[in-house]
């Protein structure tokens, strides 16, 4: 969850950059909280139209259904064209 609208990318398996030069601000260890816990209700209540919901014996994960977010913004722009296409139709 972030503050503003729509969704935020990250890959936390890309490590930080290495350089040579000094930095004004110094690294700090940044303090990630722990995931919650939800239930499969929660997360069907909590889900957005383009995530799956992965059930497996251990876990349950909520991901994008399109993990590459360059497909990702495709699929949204056709998927927004055929509904104004719809939209246009009915009037």
């Amino acid at each position: 969850e972030h503050a503003k609208a729509g969704d935020l990318d990250v890959n936390p398996v890309r490590a930080k950059a290495v350089s040579n030069m000094r930095t004004q601000n110094k690294d700090e260890k940044v303090y990630l909280a722990p995931p919650k816990k939800m239930s499969i209700e929660e997360l069907i209540g909590y889900m957005s139209t383009d995530e799956v919901l992965e059930v497996t014996p251990e876990s349950l994960r909520l991901r994008k259904a399109e993990l590459d977010p360059i497909e990702r913004k495709k699929a949204s722009r056709v998927k927004k064209q055929q509904q104004d296409a719809m939209k246009a139709k009915k009037k």
